[in-house]
């Protein structure tokens, strides 16, 4: 797959150093029209928020090419471990425009195209631009998913080239990130909850900034450029409705029944394997937090709830150490007691509420067990 996207992709890039030469560029026709491309949402993991790229079409030189800033190369050295620390390195393709709707074609995702109603020189300039990225070392970037990504990337170039903010956010600015990413996540019930409790507090800002596809297309409706709209209405080049996965286990009810069972149980193995795993995971939401340059997961407060001090807690509790296990629950329920205030107006309260309550079972029954008994004197 990667070889035949390399081979279109180096077709592409010949097409165009075959009429431009390697010093100037190719003068657009007056007939030029230049679109920015949404494409719809999917149920594989990197389509969850669908996509954002530019659309070139000049048949006058035969040319239709979509640039693609939305390009990894899953060969990377240390792949994973680039990734979870943010410096992976993104870059910009071109692909011809059949080729990249056939693709969605077979993903049966939707795509929209608004065209930019930009004068010319702004068009030859926004193509210039675009060009000129791809055949130099800035096509590549840093991802970020919120700061840095395919949608962000669009915008960018597009003010560059109309010289000003032009496009800005239009709506749910009053919201924050973590509401927005909520919806996106409909079907896929533990992608929601992994993102609800690795984020961090970055999540909880309000959502000024465009940085998924869609908040992209609806401002550009709204947006306008010398007292004009900036783009034509949008557009329907493919429709298919989105189709909502059904799992028998990835939904909310295996997961309260996996809680019920834990809590109801009142077996100690059990809350012990249950409180080890929640600060290994603890652990590594601090770890990174401190490793990772993504700013979404730093400053996590979900570790009060997943803290990495139930490890004690467990080491405690089966050395039998009641004096110190009793301390220590009562510890986390005081961690839990914070967390559940500070979480209360957050969007993912009610996600975390069945961990919460299983927490605080757990945590007053080992409290209990371990709480030295008050002598009564008779």
């Amino acid at each position: 797959m990667k070889n035949v996207i390399f081979k279109k992709t180096l077709f592409s890039l010949l097409l165009l150093l075959s009429f431009t030469g390697f010093s100037q560029n190719l003068p657009l026709s007056k007939d030029a029209k230049i679109s920015v491309i949404t494409c719809g949402l999917g149920n594989e993991t990197y389509s969850y928020f669908g996509h954002t790229a530019i659309r070139v079409a000049d048949p006058a030189n035969n040319i239709d090419l979509v640039y693609n800033y939305g390009a990894f190369d899953f060969s990377t050295p240390n792949f994973v471990m680039k990734f979870a620390k943010g410096d992976l390195q993104y870059f910009v393709v071109v692909h011809p425009f059949v080729d990249f709707m056939n693709e969605y074609t077979y993903e049966k995702r939707s795509v929209f195209e608004q065209e930019l109603l930009i004068p010319q020189d702004s068009k030859q300039k926004l193509f210039d631009n675009l060009n000129n990225t791809l055949l130099s070392e800035d096509r590549y970037y840093t991802y970020k998913f919120i700061d840095k990504n395919c949608t962000s990337m669009v915008v960018e170039i597009i003010n560059k080239t109309l010289n000003g903010e032009v496009i800005t956010k239009k709506e749910d600015t009053d919201i924050t990130y973590r509401s927005i990413l909520f919806p996106y996540f409909d079907g896929h019930f533990y992608d929601k909850l992994g993102t609800s409790i690795i984020f961090g507090t970055k999540v909880d800002q309000l959502g000024t900034k465009i940085f998924l596809p869609f908040e992209l297309k609806n401002s550009l409706e709204k947006t306008t450029f010398k007292n004009q709209p900036l783009v034509s209405t949008s557009k329907t080049l493919l429709q298919f409705e989105k189709e909502t996965p059904i799992s028998w286990w990835n939904n909310i009810f295996t997961y309260i029944i996996i809680l019920l069972f834990i809590a109801l149980i009142n077996k100690r193995i059990i809350d012990n394997i249950y409180l080890l795993l929640l600060s290994f995971m603890g652990i590594f939401f601090v770890f990174m937090g401190f490793y990772s340059s993504h700013h979404e997961l730093a400053m996590n407060y979900n570790v009060l709830l997943l803290s990495p001090l139930l490890l004690v807690l467990v080491i405690l509790s089966i050395a039998k150490n009641k004096k110190w296990t009793y301390r220590f629950a009562v510890l986390h329920l005081i961690f839990l007691v914070v967390y559940s205030l500070f979480i209360i107006n957050k969007a993912h309260f009610f996600i975390v509420l069945p961990m919460i309550i299983t927490n605080g079972i757990i945590l007053v029954r080992i409290a209990i067990q371990n709480k030295k008994p008050i002598p009564i004197i008779i």
